[in-house]
């Protein structure tokens, strides 16, 4: 899909060509532009050519069929991953990429470890939604969430990234509010302080998994580039210009950053955000060769001293282990 190439092509059609086919792509969830018969049949011909609406794509599903996991092949043969998450209560979240690949490196993720290949366009990163929505169409269902949690760092391709959400949060697209939008990063501090200016309400998560410099440099390369320090400034100018809650995930892996002392330590680094608008998402870590998931027992004591510490504290439900879908694990093939 090049919706620059749609909209050229209908530059010399009535405007409300333009209307008819954007509608035919995301609220008619059309996979095909034989099928939208508002358009005249050479026009259509023509935007199957230069414009085609098939998204070519293999889906994995989990056990329980609550995740499922797309390897989404683009025009150059590149592959990405995307995945739909289905909550109890009708909540659809799509986890997204924003990179093929991933330039950072951080050890406990396998779309880091494939190195980077380039960034996405704004077009791609719309499609992989765009997927998924025509899937649950079947099901009389939409999407109602989006989180670029997915393969790559969203703050190092800002603008494309930006310009997706746009589209998606249109109301001539996918109608997707912009308070059900969140984007996760590592700690870029230029897309941290440019997300702050901009007049979208959209939800910011910072994957800290670590207390200190020095831990959090041991799976964290990037963390050279923006210590803690620099960090919690970056978060407080962040907060101060927006008012809005962030989300500090923080993966609990057995033996690295599990313990009391450092669920003491982290307690103590988030005493320097202001405002207090913040929550800690506890994630238990999907196993791989290198690292393995902390135990119940030490999640919830490291749960309880950061209560006891007055630390607002959830603990994220594990989806798609099993197909590889999870928190770290997404790594395109091929």
């Amino acid at each position: 899909m090049n919706l620059g190439k749609l909209e050229n092509i209908l530059s010399k059609e009535p405007k409300f060509r333009l209307k008819q086919a954007r509608q035919a792509i995301f609220v008619d969830l059309l996979d095909d532009w034989d099928k939208a018969t508002s358009l005249s049949l050479p026009l259509r011909q023509e935007l199957n050519l230069v414009c085609p609406l098939k998204i070519k794509a293999e889906v994995s599903r989990s056990r329980d069929k609550n995740s499922l996991k797309s390897l989404l092949e683009l025009s150059d043969g590149l592959k990405i991953e995307t995945v739909l998450l289905r909550h109890a209560g009708g909540r659809n979240t799509v986890c997204v990429s924003s990179q093929a690949g991933c330039p950072l490196g951080c050890l406990f993720c396998a779309t880091g470890k494939m190195g980077f290949k380039r960034n996405l366009t704004a077009d791609e990163i719309v499609e992989q939604v765009l997927f998924w929505a025509r899937q649950l169409k079947s099901d009389s269902k939409r999407v109602t969430n989006l989180v670029f949690m997915g393969m790559g760092e969203p703050f190092l391709n800002y603008e494309s990234v930006l310009a997706a959400i746009k589209i998606l949060n249109d109301k001539d697209g996918l109608n997707i509010g912009a308070r059900h939008i969140s984007l996760s990063t590592i700690g870029v501090s230029e897309g941290i302080r440019k997300l702050a200016e901009e007049k979208l309400q959209l939800n910011l998560a910072l994957s800290l998994h670590a207390p200190s410099d020095r831990l959090r440099a041991e799976i964290i390369p990037y963390n050279g580039a923006n210590s803690m320090k620099n960090l919690i400034k970056d978060i407080n100018y962040y907060l101060e210009q927006t008012g809005r809650r962030l989300m500090i995930e923080y993966l609990m892996i057995d033996g690295f950053n599990d313990s009391p002392e450092q669920a003491l330590e982290l307690a103590e680094l988030l005493n320097n955000i202001e405002p207090p608008l913040f929550f800690v998402n506890l994630i238990a870590y999907n196993p791989t060769d290198e690292f393995k998931p902390s135990t119940s027992r030490a999640i919830f004591a490291f749960k309880k001293i950061l209560r006891d510490k007055k630390i607002d504290v959830t603990e994220r439900y594990r989806f798609g282990q099993d197909i590889k879908a999870a928190c770290g694990q997404l790594a395109g093939k091929g």
